[in-house]
């Protein structure tokens, strides 16, 4: 929402929810218990329905936010901030025209995901200009909208004479002041809360399903219940109320309107993951933040990365852990970030000379999609929903470890050497698959499988930089469709009489039971030696073990042994009884 000249702007202008108004049911929620966002910054309306078609309904998202949907000005460049300063309701912009966004609603909609739209509703415009769709106006003239009489100005409303906003703690200029010069609109008026009510009315009759809000703290929460009271049906929404103020400047006294964007959340994890991310262990509303069921939390969005009040996709495997951290923890409701590469803060989104925005391609430009590569930590999320975090664990640095009930266990690794433990996971028996480095097809793993023993432990290897995810659906066989010859050599003394097996956690090992154990070979005693068919790209735990003439078993002492076989066709284990 920045023109060129105040940069300032796009730094301060960005969304809030606010759940439907007092006439009309409570805020809608997203389908069943699918609740991520995935924020497609500036997607145009054809990529949104193909993500949502092909992405976000088979990951399991429950909503996707898109752009503001109505016609903007344009400037020299296209910046990105040309769709947050409206020159009129008509739903045709750099995204697209109207039929491509009803035709995204209703492709998003077939896939069992909702449609919120970015909704700019406190100002219009800097500046004099066209819109996309060709029409002229000036900053207090809107042909057919608005007219001066629409728009705070000095002395009426606002109290500095040069109409901007100077005291950001007086509730008075932060409503009736402009916001870096944008004509600010008087929606304590009758007129004006129905042109924003008809045009939000008319993207529910389309489909949309809720609002961000942008810039709510400058509209105020009387208003915007006002305009809310004007929907004609029930709408989610969640508001832009940036930290700071108190009273009704506070982001507190912004909750009878909708949910909150929080974020202070954002910012408290670069903090961790850029220092101690131990300390994560007590993350929740005693750090400042908005009630869990009234946060819309995010590690980045299109202001914060650009600022760099909080991480962004440059900042690499610190930024996708952060977003897995996010989806794991439980609070709030979760947003997934999608931008576009940018190296200028003003850039335009991939797009033509006229400054329509492009089809997004994910291998350029398009920050590599995030939505989609950590679209198993969705259906992570999602199978976990309703359980409390367990089994917590970490290094005291910058390794964690924990549960969420029964349900799923995650490893995060922000160190720079490998984590490598046996972690009591509280999962039932049975092999799962790694959702961050692959997932289940088939009922085969794609990735690593994790095994968890009958007592509830798992051993873990995690890489520098990386994390390992396991949950109740997704479970699987072996880590692929190829298949690895191990040699496992032991060398171990025993008596007259005893034998050598190896025992371990996956089917070709005999699932733990000492009587399906592999039998090893003594012809190079004392080296006990046998060749395995193992899974490829699977993850174990195994022990040895010596069995006795009466049948009696000896077991190696703890802990135990772990191993992950690679891709090739053989590999060759050494150990020594323990």
């Amino acid at each position: 929402m920045l023109n060129r000249l105040l940069p300032a702007l796009a730094l301060a202008l960005t969304a809030v929810a606010v759940p439907a108004v007092a006439a009309t049911p409570a805020a809608a929620s997203p389908p069943g218990d699918k609740d991520v966002i995935a924020n497609l910054f500036e997607w145009n309306w054809p990529s949104v329905a193909a993500e949502c078609t092909n992405v976000l309904g088979p990951q399991g998202y429950g909503a996707v936010q898109v752009a503001p949907p109505e016609d903007s000005l344009t400037r020299d460049g296209h910046p990105w901030w040309e769709v947050y300063q409206p020159g009129d309701y008509d739903v045709n912009s750099r995204m697209g025209t109207r039929q491509q966004f009803t035709s995204m609603v209703q492709a998003c909609h077939a896939a069992g995901v909702k449609v919120y739209a970015d909704a700019v509703i406190n100002h219009m415009t800097g500046q004099g200009s066209t819109t996309y769709g060709g029409r002229s106006f000036s900053k207090y003239d809107y042909p057919g909208i608005y007219s001066s009489a629409d728009f705070h100005d000095y002395p009426a409303d606002c109290p500095e004479s040069d109409d901007q906003i100077h005291n950001w703690n007086d509730f008075t200029e932060v409503t009736k002041c402009e916001l870096s010069s944008l004509s600010d609109l008087r929606t304590e008026t009758d007129h004006v809360r129905g042109e924003i009510a008809g045009y939000l009315n008319d993207l529910l009759g389309i489909g949309v399903d809720g609002f961000r809000v942008d810039a709510a703290k400058h509209i105020g929460s009387p208003d915007l219940k006002a305009i809310e009271s004007r929907l004609t049906r029930s709408a989610y929404i969640y508001q832009e109320v940036m930290p700071g103020g108190s009273g009704d400047l506070a982001p507190g006294a912004f909750e009878g309107s909708g949910d909150l964007l929080e974020f202070v959340y954002g910012q408290k994890l670069k903090d961790q993951f850029n220092g101690s991310i131990a300390n994560l262990r007590s993350f929740g509303q005693s750090w400042g933040f908005e009630p869990s069921d009234k946060a819309v939390v995010f590690v980045a969005n299109h202001d914060t990365e650009r600022n760099g009040s909080t991480l962004s996709y440059k900042d690499g495997a610190k930024y996708r852990l952060a977003t897995i951290f996010s989806l794991a923890w439980g609070y709030g409701t979760p947003q997934v970030y999608s931008g576009f590469d940018f190296n200028g803060t003003d850039d335009s989104p991939p797009a033509d000379s006229s400054g329509h925005v492009s089809g997004t391609n994910c291998s350029s430009g398009w920050q590599g999609c995030l939505d989609r590569t950590l679209g198993g930590m969705v259906g992570w999320h999602n199978a976990v929903k309703g359980t409390s975090v367990t089994n917590w664990w970490s290094d005291g640095s910058n390794q964690i470890a924990f549960g969420r009930g029964a349900k799923g266990y995650v490893a995060i690794n922000n160190s720079g050497s490998t984590l490598s433990r046996t972690f009591a996971t509280g999962l039932p028996t049975g092999t799962y698959c790694d959702v961050v480095g692959g997932g289940v097809s088939g009922g085969t793993c794609t990735g690593t499988a994790v095994t968890v023993d009958g007592s509830g432990n798992a051993t873990f290897q995690v890489a520098p930089g990386s994390a390992v995810a396991i949950d109740v659906a997704a479970t699987g066989q072996g880590g692929g469709t190829g298949s690895i010859r191990v040699t496992f050599n032991e060398t171990a003394t025993t008596t007259w009489g005893q034998n050598v097996f190896v025992v371990g956690s996956i089917p070709a090992l005999g699932n733990w039971a000492p009587a399906n154990a592999v039998a090893l070979s003594s012809a190079n005693y004392p080296v006990w030696s046998a060749t395995v068919t193992l899974p490829t790209a699977t993850a174990f735990q195994y022990k040895y073990v010596k069995k006795n003439t009466d049948g009696s078993v000896t077991w190696e002492s703890d802990p135990n042994r772990t191993y992950t076989t690679g891709t090739g066709t053989t590999a060759t284990v050494n150990d020594t009884w323990r």
